[in-house]
This record gives C-alpha cells, structure tokens and sequence, in this order.
C-alpha cells in the first residue's frame, strides 16, 4: 500500500510541477510563418519586407522601427498579409528609412515580436586609403592599395594610365581586398595607377599614384628571406571572402607556404592561393577561424621567417536550448531557459507579449534564465527569449498558463538551517499547519544572499520527509532559503526566509602570475586577487617558492594576504628560475601551481627594451587577446617577439610582431586550459627584457560541451568493513573522456539522522577512502561525486551499509560478592555501561591470594543473557579475589576492578544472613570475612542460641505428645523436605503472628534444587537461606539451563505440588520495619546488609526469578487455581486464602509451628525466623 501511494504521489507531482495540461498541448500556438530579412535598396526605390503570422485568429500584424512603432500614413503601407510596402525610400539629412525593423503579431493567447531586419540604402563613402606612389628596381615586387566603405561592399578594380589594368600576366595580381601586387617589375610596368570602387549604387575613383621603374645593376647580392606585406587580422561575417596577403623578398626569391597555428589541415575545398603566396578563403565559417601562419623560406635551406595573423569568423546568434511552455499553479515558480551562441556572444533578453520584461523581486533573470515565483494571474502571458549581437537577432518563444486554485495548504513553518561544511547546508521545517495531509511535494529554493540578480536554485523532493541536504553551494558564501508545499492544484506560499553561511575551504587555485624582469638580478612577481568563488573564503597568506631550473633547493616566502606583487632580489644573470605559488585561508593552503619558468636577462652595457607591461584576457572559451604597452623612456623598438604554449606541452613557434602593434589574438586554443605567454620587445642593441604570464580560457556555453560541463557519477560503489568503527569505500571513475586530473567527494550519514554535525565529508584523489570514527553497530548511507575542472558531477546511488558491533570498552558494572555458604559464593554483576554494545559472553576469574600470586587463576564463563554466576568449592579462610570481563564476537573487554572475598573459617559462623563484597567505594568489607561485635554483643548472642534450642526441644515434645493427627482435619500440610506424595500440604494455624512478617510459602520445581544431602536452598532479595545440609543450585551449575525455554514454562515449572519455597520479599514504598529485640539489645546490625539486600533486588532478575514474579502469581488467583490438581476441593481454597494471610512472629522467640501431615510417612520440621531476616512470604501453588 506505501509502494501504491508513493507512486501516486509521484505521478501528482509530475502532473503539477512538469506535464504542461491540455490546453498547452492544445494551443494553436502564435508563430510567424515568414519574417523580415535585411534588404539593401537605392534611394527613392520601392521595398517590401515580407511578414506573416499564424495562430488562433483573429490575428493582428503591426510594425516597429527601431523600437518605435509604426503609424500607417502615404509613405508607409501595411499590406493585407501583414507586410510593409515603402512606394518611396526616403534618404536624407532630415528624413530617412534606413534603419532596423520588426513586425509585433498577436492574438487572445498573446504577442509575440520577429526578428530584427536592417533596411540599408546603397551607398559608397570616399576612400579611407588612396594609392601612395612608388620607386622600384627592376625586378622587384611593386605593391598598391586602396580602402573604401561601400554598402553593399563594392568591387575593386585598377586602372593604369586612365585604362582598365590588362590581367593577362600572372605578374600581376589583384587581390578581393583592393591589394595590387606587381611581381618581377618591368620597365613597362611603370605609370600612373589608381583604383576604381564600383556597387549597386554608385561608382568612385581614387586619387592617381606614379609607379616609377630604376633599372637594375648587375647580379643581387644573396639576401635571407624578409616578408614585406604580411597577413593581417580580419574578421569576417559568415559566408564571406577573406584574403590573407603574403609578399616576401629574397634572393634566391623565397617560397611561401601556409599553415595554421593549431597544427589543422587548411580547408582545401574552400582555400586557394592567388598570385605568389596569397591566401583567399570563400564561404567562410566558424571553421575557419584560427591563426595562419606565413613562412617565407629560401630555397634548398632551413632559413625562414613567419608571419601571423588571426582570421576570426562572426557567426550570427543561434539558440541551442530553446524555452518550453509550462504550466504552472498560482503561487508556483516557472523557469525559462535559453542558451545561445555565436561570434561574437549574443546577449540574451526577454519579452513579455512583445515587450521587455520588467524585473523585479519576484521576476528575475539569472544569466539567461527568466525565473517567475509566486506566479500571479497577470504572468500568464507568451514569453520570447531575444539572442541579439551584430550579426543579428533570433528569437524563440514559449508561453505559460497559470492555473487558479483556492484550496491551498498553507506554508511550510519553523524553517532551520544549520551549516555542515564548506559546500552543504542541513534545511528542516515542519509541516503546514493547514491542509498539510495534501501535500504531494516540497519545492526548496535558495540563492545567494549578497548581490543582486543572483540565479535561484529550486529542488523539488517528496512529502515523506521534512529535511534536506543541500550541497552544491560555494564555500564562504551566505544563502537564503525559503520552501513552499504543493498539492494537486495548487501551491502554498512561501515560507519564511531564513539565511545561512557555509564553511570556509582552502583555495580552489593559485592566482595567475606575471613575471618580469627590471634588472638582470631581479624578477618582479605579480598577481591578480582571487575571486571570491575560487579563494573561498578570506586569504590569509600567499606562499612564493622559487629554485633555478639547475638546483632542487627551494626557496619559499610567505607575502602578507592584502599584497599583489613582490620584487624577487639578488638572483644570478642569464639564469632559468622555477616560480610557483600557493594561497591559504584559515582552513588550509591549497595546491601549489605548476612551476613557471623565467629567465633573467643577462648583464649587458648597452641599453635594451624594458619589458611590455603585458595583459591577457578570455574572448572566448578558445581565444586570448593579448595587449601590451612599453614605457616611454623605452629605447626604440622594431618589433615584438610573442610566444605561447599550454601548462605542460611543448611551446609553440615564436610569432614576429610589427612595432607598430599593441594587441594581438590567440586563437584555437581549448577550453579550461592554462596558458603560459611570453612577450618581449626587439632593438638594434639586442632582445629586451622578458614578460611572462599565465591566463586560463573559460568553458563554453553550447550544446556539445554540455556532457564535459557535467561529468558522471562514480558508480560500482561498495563497502567493505574494516572494523567496528572504520569500513573501506571503493568505486569505479565513470567513463568519460578527460586527461585532467579529477577528485571526488565522500559524504557519510547516519540513516535517520536530523544532525548536521553528524554529517562527514571527506575529500581524496583516489579511486577509494577508509571512513574512521564511526559509530559501532550503526546503519549508515554513502554516496560518492566526482570534481573535475571546477565541475562536480550528480552524487552516485546510495549504498547501505551496517558497521559492525564493537568490543566492548568498559567492564562489567556492580560487580558484587555474596557469601551463602562456607565454600560457596554468589557472584552478580550489570551489562557494561555504554550504549550498542552486543555482549555474547562473561568471564569470571578467581583465585586465592596465592595462586593470585602465582598467577594462576580459574576460568568461569556464562552466556552473555545472565547476569550470575556461582563460585564453588572455594578454601575456608583463604581470601579470594575476583573479576570479570564482557566479550563478543569482535573481542574482550577490561576486566573490572578486583572484588575480595573471605570465606568463613571453619563451621565458626553458620548465620543464614549472606556476607557481601562487591566494587563499591561505600560497602565495607573485613578481611576475615566477619561482622566485628563487642564481647556483650556475643554473649547476648549465646543468650538467644540457647533460648532457641529451648524452644526447639519443646517443640519436638508437643509433636510427639499429640501423635498422628486424623485423616478428616480441613488443614491441608506442606511438607518441608523429601518429595513426597503431590497431595500433601501444609497448614498455617491461626497462631501467634510476630511483628512485620509476613509468610507465603510457593511452590518451587525441584529442577532448581539440588537435593544433595536432602537439602533444600532458597535464594531471596537479601541472600540465600540455608537449611541445616549444604545445598547446590543447578541454576548456577556449570551446564547452563537452556535459554529457548520461555518465560511461561519457567514460571510454570518454579512451583510443585508437596514443595515449599521461603521467598524473602522488601515491598517498594512500603514502611519500615522497626527495629527488632535483637536490634535494640545489641545495636543496629552492620549497614552492609541492608546495600547487600539492595544489590541482590537488582540482580534478581538475571538469575530467572524475581519478587514480581512471586506476586504475579499471587495477585491472579484464576491462574493459579487451574494450575492446581483436581484433588484440591474448597478445602482446598480456604487453605490457600489462609495462606494469604499475614501473620507476625517475634524476632527472638521461637514460634511453635506444629506441622499436620495428610501422608503417615511424612517427615516433621519447623520453620524459624531470626529478627535479622526481612519479611517471610509464604505462598502455596501447584504444577499443572
């Protein structure tokens, strides 16, 4: 029936919070069937942009420009599909049509807005760049070029002399870009040479540049290769032509090959080189971008000289994650994602029914999520995310109804948090106080406590708990919570908010460092703060270690937490250093980064460029822009020398960069990796000094990197246990291609626990951790994730398991020593004091003070259900000294503090009174085992001995002088003694009763009693009572009586018809006794008895019998009548409810106990009480 329920629950809280209803599945949903695209057009032409919706009618099209909206009128035109028609482009100072456009469609569900369309009006400016002239050898390369802006882009082409430039020659190259390159110059090459731009629109000439030709003289000197006009940066649109120009000299003439940086293969279908080493990429893509590579080599040699230049592709916006339409109750929260991409980044925004949405503290926007809480009716409405750049616009759209309830439970109460460690927070509530039995689901919301916009988290989880662990939260960082009950159609308000702060950790990484040189015996360290999401929490300490690349010493300084840089002094020239750096907070120091390597410059007299203050930053998930500056007072610096390479490869070749260049790209890199860069500036006096500096791309945002953004748990979890408090926890790394380091996280958890400090978390690198400190004997639930490149995958299945019970660590508590015969002792005991502790066994050793010495004791063992056990054949007059242990399975415990005994010497003392030892500090205890008593106290003692042994004479007299009694007496006789005939009991006569005692004789089975000698034992809350013979308890004999007997056959089987039982009983609360003659004449007895009385109550139930058994018995007289067997008549009764009754007997006198037997053969005995005994019970019952 739970399993039933649960999933019923389930599908409610799908059905709620996840399953748009039927009218979202319904919804003839409002959607354009064509939307308006950029158009170039010329003046005073017409132009049409094309619109149309579909949806639900009716359905209404208007227009917006430029974020306006349009009014019908003579020169704009709404067309019955929807379209606008222009008769007229207008384009002019004062009024123009240019600009951006977009078309709002609506109906009853809503609006929604179209994609931005530009309308451009053709034209061509003047020339940004006329052709210079120029003087050439012959022979040469002759270069020209001109720039000019054109919508659309217009077309080059070159004139010479006024006349169209014939391109038959392969000398002669004119490239997409406007570049005219002029090989192997001839004589006839020179004159007067201009460009001509031509478009749609317009056609424009530049200004005329001469060519003159020298004539060359005699053979050229051999020249290595130089690269005069290199490729530069460009960044093109998509499906656009780009060239990358490459023109080198030398002698012998040089060859030109190209390559890419990232070491791909050059796009052979779409790449062609045009002329002597111009590169012409069509149909550009994301593909393409990178950085290529020139290289000018000389024939037959290795003598070469490169040239970059990085080709970046805009890429319009396009959205990989689209929002879906929900439905959500009143009250409830809906989140809309939207993940977009393109070059550059689109910015992501939001409209509501056409227009922009209006945050506020209930409507937010994290990143490029729009989160709605406490939904209203007003939200109901058609929502579009917007993903806009320069390259355009995209648009989707999702719509979210909003279901009216008014039957909802209140809001969860008493909201606690409590922190459990730097990543996880323990929330616990209490249920609503109305309509709480409706609740399917709890919905847990947080966020960030400091900053504004923060994104919300939301987790959902069910009705059959009022906890929850949250962790996946930033170390350091302070949270608000708030929770809110759903039930079917609807949603509770939300709860109260309550905030808390998680734990502070150690770094989750080093800063970056930049190194430079001012001198050649200096390096200058410095550093960026950390973010707070990566310090995670407040440094407190920098550590800069440094060594030469040829010395393992190292060197550490520790730099205050507040520094950014520190000046590293009195370093050797020209020597390779090894820097890395660790952070600390007050939790610990993390992981040093890797080793930096930095050379300083060596020891020069001329003076050479300083180093570029250089700075690095992300464009994107696979490019750095790196820009630089050089100081002033720099000397003059012909060029820039810049080189790359990822933590731990191979560096890459290094990049020549002109000296007018303060900036430059580094493309095809990959995301999440470290880079080290290096800069340095060139003179004619020699290589400047050195700038170096490390710099991490960040993850991208797409489709295809989202299985990297979010790893696999572990799986194949398993626990092994290892001991009571420790098990082994293994598991296998899921399969999933990464070759960066990983780490995982372990959490532990007593099952059922509301704790948070019973929560542990434990962090390795290995593949498997030992979980110390546990409880013994303890279920407990652990769960394993997986950490790599600052992501953490989901937390792996549960795995149960259950520790092992531990030893116990305490001995046995009031280990007590009772005396009952001369050569017999009764040791009782407790259970160890401490809790889920399992014990199997006991063991008991004992030994005399000599063997003690000798070391040699005796062994005695009981089952770990009793509590008891007995000492025998034990040496009058010799001390013994005792103690016991608790055992399991698992092992031994401490032994308790030692016990002493004295047994009697000889038959010197034969008091039924039992002599106590036992651990207690209060309990006192002689060594000869007896009560020290005065000389009077003796001599009252004989008084009273000889007094008894009169009355027992007089007894024996009276028994004989009245003979056999007849077979018609109503008293039924229990005989004392031998088992005899079931029938025969005993009657009490309504005699004398003494004072304060109380007689009822049970019946006791006979399994219990050793009847060695014929003598019977009876064991009661102050001692055991002895009859004149000594006496075994097979209860405590050395063969244990079987523990599978229950408790009913063991009551049943105490009692036995012609047996009796004297059973000592001390009533709770009752008053009491006064004292005795014997008291009053002699003293107070000594106060042992009455703790060793108190002991033995403690320890009566172990031994299988206790006072409230006896009582049982008596207090349910049905019972015991249909135990008894049928021969008993009312007779019968009335000896029982005789029985029943108290009676008194004087402490120092003898009572006369004349004894009635049913059977001839019976044998005769009398019953005395001293005044040290408690209250006698006696009590009559029958075996069934």
């Amino acid at each position: 029936m739970a399993k039933f329920k649960m999933k019923d629950y389930q599908h409610w809280l799908l059905f709620v919070l996840f399953i748009p209803l039927t009218s979202v599945l319904c919804f003839s949903e409002l959607s354009f069937i064509t939307e308006p695209s950029d158009v170039t057009v010329l003046p005073k032409d017409p132009a049409v942009l094309d619109c149309q919706a579909h949806g639900q009618p009716p359905v209404t099209i208007k227009w917006l420009k430029n974020g306006v909206r349009l009014a019908e009128n003579e020169h704009i035109q709404f067309l019955p599909n929807g379209s606008l028609y222009i008769p007229k482009i207008k384009h002019t100072k004062e009024e123009s049509d240019e600009g951006f456009y977009q078309c709002l469609s609506q109906n009853k569900y809503g609006a929604i807005l179209s994609q931005r369309s530009r309308l451009t009006i053709a034209s061509i400016s003047e020339f940004l760049l006329h052709p210079v002239p120029m003087v050439v050898t012959e022979g040469c390369v002759a270069r020209f070029s001109c720039a000019v802006t054109s919508s659309p882009p217009a077309t080059i082409t070159w004139e010479l002399n006024q006349s169209t430039l014939p391109l038959q020659t392969d000398r002669i190259t004119v490239l997409p870009n406007g570049v005219l390159q002029i090989h192997n110059v001839q004589l006839e090459d020179a004159g007067q040479y201009r460009c001509v731009a031509t478009n749609i629109g317009s056609r424009l000439k530049s200004r005329e540049a001469t060519l003159t030709v020298n004539q060359g003289e005699g053979p050229k000197p051999r020249q290595r290769p130089r690269i005069i006009a290199g490729p530069q940066n460009v960044t093109v649109s998509l499906h656009q032509t780009v060239v990358l120009e490459c023109v080198a000299t030398g002698n012998p003439w040089p060859i030109i090959s190209w390559s890419r940086a990232d070491s791909k293969p050059i796009d052979v279908y779409n790449a062609k080189v045009l002329g002597n080493g111009n590169l012409v990429i069509t149909d550009v893509s994301s593909k393409h971008s990178g950085v290529y590579l020139c290289r000018a080599t000389t024939p037959g040699t290795r003598n070469y000289t490169i040239a970059a230049a990085n080709l970046t592709v805009q890429v319009p916006p396009s959205i990989v994650e689209r929002p879906e339409s929900q439905t959500r109750p009143r009250a409830g929260t809906a989140r809309f994602m939207c993940q977009a991409e393109g070059v550059p980044p689109p910015r992501i925004s939001w409209l509501k029914n056409g227009e922009e949405v209006h945050l506020n503290g209930r409507i937010k926007m994290y990143n490029s999520k729009l989160v709605i809480t406490q939904i209203i009716p007003e939200d109901d409405a058609i929502y579009q995310c917007v993903a806009e750049s320069e390259q355009g616009s995209v648009l989707s759209l999702a719509r979210l109804i909003v279901v009216m309830s008014e039957d909802r439970p209140s809001a969860p109460r008493n909201i606690h948090a409590e922190t459990i460690s730097s990543s996880a927070i323990l929330l616990a509530w209490e249920r609503p106080l109305y309509n709480a039995d409706k609740v399917i689901a709890y919905s847990i919301h947080y966020m960030k406590a400091e900053g504004l916009n923060n994104e919300e988290y939301q987790v959902v989880i069910g009705n059959d708990t009022t906890s929850y662990i949250i962790d996946d939260l930033e170390p350091a960082r302070n949270y608000s919570f708030y929770i809110v009950a759903y039930m079917p159609m609807g949603a509770s308000r939300m709860s109260d908010q309550v905030s808390q702060h998680t734990l502070e950790d150690v770094p989750l990484r080093t800063p970056e460092l930049s190194l430079t040189s001012h001198s050649s015996t200096d390096i200058q360290v410095s550093w960026q703060p950390l973010p707070a999401k990566v310090s995670r929490g407040r440094l407190s300490a920098y550590r800069l270690s440094y060594r030469t690349a040829a010395d393992n010493t190292v060197i550490s300084v520790e730099i205050p937490q507040n520094s950014t840089e520190y000046l590293l002094e009195g370093l050797q020239p020209d020597t390779i250093y090894l820097l890395r750096m660790a952070a600390a907070t007050r939790v610990g120091w993390c992981e040093p980064s890797a080793w930096t390597s930095h050379r300083t410059p060596k020891t020069s007299s001329s003076k050479v460029p300083s180093a570029p203050i250089l700075q690095l930053e992300p464009l994107n998930c696979t490019s750095i822009v790196a820009r630089w500056q050089i100081s002033p007072e720099s000397v003059a610096v012909q060029g820039y020398r810049l080189c790359y390479h990822e933590e731990g490869q191979p560096e890459q070749p290094t990049i020549q960069l002109q000296a007018q260049n303060y900036t430059y790209t580094i493309s095809g890199l990959d995301p999440r990796r470290k880079y080290h860069v290096k800069i340095l500036a060139v003179s004619q006096a020699g290589d400047g000094y050195q700038t170096d500096q490390t710099v991490s791309t960040p993850g991208c945002v797409s489709a295809r990197d989202q299985p990297t953004a979010s790893p696999p748990p572990p799986d194949h979890v398993t626990v092994l246990a290892n001991n009571s408090s420790a098990v082994a926890l293994r598991w296998s790394r899921p399969a999933f291609p990464s070759g960066k380091a990983v780490s995982y996280s372990v959490r532990c958890t007593p099952v059922g626990t509301h704790n948070a400090s019973a929560i542990r978390y434990l962090q390795t690198t290995k593949q498997s951790v030992m979980v110390q400190n546990l409880v013994p004997n303890t279920r407990y639930e652990f769960v394993v994730r997986l950490h790599v490149d600052q992501m953490s995958s989901p937390w792996s299945s549960v795995v149960y398991h259950q520790t092992l019970p531990a030893a116990p660590s305490q001995p046995p508590a009031a280990v007590r020593i009772t005396l009952i015969e001369d050569d017999t002792a009764l040791v009782s005991w407790r259970e160890p004091l401490e809790p889920n502790v399992v014990v199997s066994r006991y063991t008991i050793l004992y030994a005399s003070q000599k063997a003690w010495l000798g070391g040699r004791w005796q062994i005695l063992q009981r089952e770990g259900s009793h509590t008891m056990a007995l000492l025998e054949k034990l040496e009058p007059g010799n001390v013994y000294l005792v103690k016991i242990s608790a055992s399991n399975q698992v092992g031994d415990g401490p032994f308790s503090n030692i016990v002493e005994l004295v047994p009697a010497r000889g038959n010197t003392h034969r008091s039924k009174n039992p002599r106590h030892s036992d651990s207690f500090p209060d309990t006192t205890m002689f060594s000869d085992g007896l009560y020290h008593i005065d000389q009077r106290s003796m001599t009252g003692i004989i008084v009273g001995v000889s007094i008894a042994l009169s009355c027992i004479v007089m007894c024996a007299l009276i028994l004989i002088s009245k003979g056999r009694p007849s077979k018609s007496s109503t008293h039924k006789v229990i005989g004392l003694g031998a088992a005899e005939d079931p029938r025969a009991g005993l009657s009490l006569p309504n005699e004398r009763l003494t004072e304060n005692a109380e007689a009822l004789i049970p019946m006791i089975n006979a399994q219990f009693i050793d009847a060695k000698d014929g003598s019977n034992i009876v064991i009661n809350s102050a001692g055991l009572v002895s009859s004149k013979n000594h006496s075994r308890w097979l209860l405590f004999n050395r063969d244990i009586i079987n523990p599978d007997e229950s408790d009913v056959e063991r009551r049943a089987s105490l009692y036995e018809a012609g047996k009796t039982v004297l059973r000592y009983d001390e009533r709770l609360g009752s008053a009491p006794l006064p004292p005795s003659s014997r008291e009053i004449i002699y003293g107070p007895l000594h106060s042992e008895s009455s703790q060793s009385s108190e002991g033995s109550q403690e320890t009566g139930d172990s031994g299988h019998y206790s006072n409230e058994e006896s009582n049982e018995e008596m207090s349910n007289p049905s019972t015991s009548q249909s135990s008894r067997p049928e021969s008993f008549g009312l007779a019968d009764n009335a000896a029982v409810v005789e029985l029943k009754q108290s009676f008194e007997v004087e402490n120092e006198e003898m009572p006369r106990c004349p004894l009635h037997h049913s059977a001839p053969d019976a044998a005769r005995h009398c019953c005395i009480s001293e005044g040290s005994l408690p209250a006698l019970h006696t009590s009559q019952a029958a075996g069934s």
